[in-house]
């Protein structure tokens, strides 16, 4: 019988069974997991949220398909500013660097503007100190929704109109919203009516 996770990815991991340099989303599985399961999809690794984890290859498949459109819901903070035209641009799709084919329609909207002194805390404490150095300056957050995976591809988008991720994290998968019991690093497995929605929501955006 097959195996369905949800994961709450930490920052700082990579979404890989192995790696040289780096801890993995499979190290806070125990070991005798680690070999069989595998992480659907990724997020960089400086990127929390929402990982599916299974050893089922179908399963893996059918969500990861670009044909069937599976929507991944981020959260996010950026710097810089946002407008209606450049709003307008993210939705409607825009070349992104490294392509020369407009990404699909995406969900975008704004939460709220605030200055960088006040989101300190989730700024990556490895370039906080250059961040802090504009503590006024302006950043917004907002939540932004794909239904195709290019690497990066969050972070390209925004970068496209001019303004820079500071924080990512992915909030939903087809859906199912992110177990926000689920403290960083901690999973749990998949509920039936979970698997259910993710089976008939890879059905309907086909």
């Amino acid at each position: 019988m097959s195996s369905y996770y949800m994961f709450n990815k930490p920052r700082g991991c990579v979404t890989a069974r192995k790696d040289a340099l780096y801890p993995t989303v499979m190290d806070y599985f125990p070991e005798e997991l680690r070999t069989i399961l595998h992480p659907i999809g990724r997020l960089d690794i400086d990127t929390e949220g929402m990982l599916l984890i299974t050893d089922d290859g179908m399963f893996d498949h059918m969500l990861m398909e670009p044909a069937f459109h599976v929507e991944k819901e981020y959260f996010f903070w950026a710097f810089g500013n946002m407008d209606n035209e450049k709003a307008s641009r993210l939705e409607s799709g825009i070349i992104i660097p490294g392509s020369s084919k407009p990404t699909l329609p995406a969900k975008f909207r704004v939460s709220e503007n605030k200055q960088v002194r006040d989101i300190e805390p989730l700024l990556d404490k490895n370039k906080r100190e250059g961040y802090m150095k504009n503590p006024e300056g302006n950043v917004f957050s907002g939540y932004i929704t794909l239904t195709e995976g290019r690497n990066h591809q969050v972070k390209l988008m925004l970068k496209a109109v001019g303004c820079t991720i500071a924080y990512l994290k992915r909030v939903s998968i087809g859906g199912i919203p992110l177990d926000e019991k689920l403290k960083a690093g901690e999973y749990r497995q998949l509920t039936e009516s979970e698997l259910n929605t993710l089976y008939n929501c890879r059905h309907h955006e086909a």
